[in-house]
């Protein structure tokens, strides 16, 4: 029996009870890194008295996957096996998604706990009030494949949600203030840890709040809804009244849905805002 179990991505206490007994159940601990998994298994017998009986760690991460699986045999899986990420949910922009897939392959039965994911997490922080979203996560590092796929993303009618890590975060407001200077942009900085942060703005405000040490940190950024995709749907009023746009964008959307002049539906959106 294989599970997968997430850990925490900041706060120690975010440990379930249901993931601290499955640890003293486990066997064999597959993991990223078993120097981290070792660390955070420390903690969690320091802080929450786990006392667990594993008598193997192995490393599976995203280079090794492949080969590692190659060399083992269902029968492995008759022990109780867990597998964890360094930190956060297993197969959310982490490994584990091939060992899923392995174990569908050899009717190897698996189950995944729920647990602490950084998306969801800034999506409800966020303010966005539509709903709907798209998880990308991290794009591509450089060159003509970030341009594009950034391209393609900002021509979602729905909000996009992204991961960055710190020496990269400064480029991506810098791409979304020339790409996107009207766009409202939510950015979370080190969910759950002790320096835990929220802003949102427009790219070039975000630029003028965040400099220094401040860019140190994970990121989760937000983009709200392209206009351009949502002029071409088949929106009504209240689907539009529903958007977490700016007053002025949202008035001149319902201008061209309800007939009404623009300015009577900017009145319209700043009354019922208050």
């Amino acid at each position: 029996m294989l599970t997968l179990l997430p850990t925490p991505i900041g706060n120690i206490e975010d440990m379930s009870l249901r993931s601290l007994r499955v640890l003293e159940e486990a066997q064999v601990l597959l993991c990223e890194d078993t120097r981290v998994a070792k660390k955070l298994l420390k903690l969690l017998e320091e802080r929450h008295g786990l006392n667990h009986r594993i008598e193997k760690f192995i490393s599976l991460h995203s280079h090794n996957e492949d080969r590692v699986l190659a060399s083992l045999e269902p029968s492995f899986f008759e022990k109780n096996i867990v597998y964890m990420s360094d930190a956060g949910m297993p197969c959310i922009s982490d490994p584990g998604a091939v060992l899923v897939e392995y174990c569908q392959r050899h009717g190897i039965d698996y189950t995944v706990l729920p647990g602490p994911t950084a998306f969801a997490t800034a999506y409800a922080a966020s303010g966005f009030t539509q709903g709907s979203f798209i998880f990308y996560g991290f794009l591509p590092h450089k060159g003509s494949e970030r341009h594009g796929e950034l391209q393609k993303l900002l021509t979602e009618p729905y909000a996009v949600i992204l991961y960055e890590a710190p020496h990269r975060f400064e480029k991506l407001l810098d791409e979304l203030e020339r790409y996107a200077p009207e766009r409202v942009v939510f950015a979370a900085k080190e969910i759950s840890k002790k320096h835990e942060r929220f802003f949102k703005g427009s790219a070039k405000e975000l630029k003028e709040q965040i400099s220094g040490a401040l860019l140190k940190g994970e990121w989760v950024v937000i983009l709200s809804p392209s206009l351009q995709g949502i002029q071409g749907g088949a929106l009504s009023a209240v689907d539009i009244e529903a958007l977490d746009i700016p007053p002025k964008q949202k008035a001149k959307l319902l201008s061209k849905v309800t007939g009404l002049g623009v300015k009577e539906c900017y009145e319209r959106v700043v009354t019922e805002k208050k």
